[in-house]
């Protein structure tokens, strides 16, 4: 159904309560809107994000690197609370002209290196540690053939299809049926090569998975956009059986932990700055259980 209201302006103009979920945050600018500097930890990595799935795709990365044994890969994550607007400190900011999280600051060679956009920080830390990153060339271009197919296609998801079928105020038919359309296709390519591979390059497991899994995983497990009868996501069957193998890896589960401020309180750490952090988590649980 077409908004018969609505003739676009010669002049697009600004209004600031559109509506939407994200209305009170989003404006045709950037910039810093306030001054609030950073915390900073006492490990070589600072991290400033938030459990998204742009933000879990990180810490699933930082968490299995720790579980490989590589010590130098700790890290410190302090929770940026996107829809009370901080990630739009001038701190924040400085890191990160786009006003995204995550964002990342390198700290461990003695200068500080500025890390943002997630595709760009899982690429960056696999190269540093020569980890979850093929070395054989073309497995290397598969993996950041996929890496780069789920940075460009996420936005499709989450912007495009999650955008109109789940926050907008009013709901309308072309730009739902054009990107569940177009999520599907994706959701079809990606059920198609996973029917013949265990992981996204073969039985590698690596980078390109970590972020594809926090999106269309979620998705096909019914944990975004409350769509998952809508898209008929259980039958990508190879999908649902790739997500549910990497779900249950260890690091991956304390991943999915950091930074999250809703659901199960004890799958919330909030900000984290030491592998014992996890420890008091699960404790918690086990007392809830008792």
């Amino acid at each position: 159904m077409a908004d018969a209201a609505y003739v676009p302006p010669e002049v697009w103009t600004w209004e600031s309560e559109n509506g939407g979920q994200f209305a009170g945050i989003n404006r045709p600018t950037a910039g810093a809107r306030f001054d609030q500097p950073l915390p900073v930890g006492k490990h070589p990595f600072q991290l400033y994000s938030m459990a998204t799935p742009n933000g879990v795709k990180v810490t699933i990365l930082f968490e299995e690197l720790l579980a490989l044994g590589i010590k130098e890969a700790e890290y410190d994550a302090f929770l940026i609370e996107i829809m009370a607007g901080e990630q739009f400190g001038s701190g924040f900011v400085g890191i990160n002209p786009n006003s995204k999280i995550p964002a990342l600051v390198d700290r461990s060679n003695g200068v500080e290196i500025p890390v943002f956009e997630s595709g760009a920080i899982l690429l960056y830390l696999a190269e540093k540690f020569n980890a979850f990153i093929p070395a054989e060339p073309a497995r290397r271009a598969q993996c950041l053939s996929w890496l780069f197919w789920q940075v460009g296609s996420g936005p499709y998801l989450g912007g495009g299809f999650g955008n109109f079928y789940a926050y907008a105020p009013e709901k309308y038919q072309y730009p739902i049926d054009r990107f569940a359309m177009e999520v599907k296709r994706q959701l079809d390519m990606l059920n198609r090569h996973l029917a013949n591979n265990t992981y996204v390059c073969a039985d590698e497991y690596t980078i390109a998975d970590m972020a594809i899994w926090p999106w269309y995983g979620a998705l096909v497990e019914g944990k975004i956009y409350d769509a998952a009868q809508f898209l008929q996501v259980d039958s990508y069957q190879h999908i649902v059986r790739w997500s549910s193998h990497i779900g249950h890896r260890q690091a991956v589960q304390r991943g999915k932990m950091v930074n999250r401020t809703w659901g199960d309180p004890s799958g919330q750490l909030r900000n984290r700055h030491d592998a014992s952090d996890f420890e008091l988590r699960t404790q918690d649980k086990l007392e809830a259980s008792e």
